[in-house]
């Protein structure tokens, strides 16, 4: 870094860094937490909104039942796990705790469980096509049920990530209001 005053001070390199100031750790650890939350809620956005589209070609009848199933009980209650994500990008900007704790408590009962009741509800017809091969729902010609299952699994793995590392970025925000309180 160059000085005001002129040329670099004698007798040094530029290889005396180790006494400036860094950011802390729990800073650094804050904007990559919020990276790949941001990530997973793209991901999530991405099945939700193939899930509404699902959803919106087997009610409105836009294709045959041959070609788009029925939507399954789970997918409804399903529609609701925008809103953490939601929440989630809200605590962002001011690293708001209270929306972070909503979000991380909202995806449990919107998100986590009408992913268990539709591995439940699912459970039978997946059994019997395994069983005899037979399906009565199909998806663009796969069994309905097999491929609902693959986006159940992706989803579970992404609500699962977003927790961890929201738990995370909670702590992170946590250790830096406990240090202001400090001071």
């Amino acid at each position: 870094m160059a000085s005001r005053a002129g040329p670099r001070a004698a007798g040094t390199d530029g290889s005396d860094f180790q006494h400036r100031e860094r950011v802390a750790m729990h800073y650094q650890m804050s904007v990559t937490l919020k990276y790949e939350i941001k990530k997973l809620i793209y991901v999530h956005l991405v099945i939700w909104l193939l899930l509404v589209a699902k959803m919106s070609v087997g009610h409105l009848r836009l294709m045959s039942h041959d070609q788009v199933a029925m939507p399954y009980q789970w997918e409804y209650p399903y529609l609701l796990s925008i809103v953490p994500s939601l929440l989630g990008l809200l605590s962002f900007p001011r690293n708001n705790i209270s929306y972070l704790v909503l979000s991380m408590i909202s995806m449990g009962l919107f998100s986590i469980a009408p992913l268990i009741y539709g591995s439940m509800e699912m459970f039978p017809a997946a059994q019997q096509l395994y069983r005899h091969g037979k399906a009565y729902r199909f998806l663009f010609g796969f069994s309905a049920v097999s491929v609902m299952y693959l986006v159940l699994v992706l989803a579970v793995q992404v609500h699962a990530w977003q927790l961890y590392y929201s738990k995370k970025l909670l702590d992170s925000w946590f250790t830096s209001t406990q240090e202001k309180k400090r001071k």
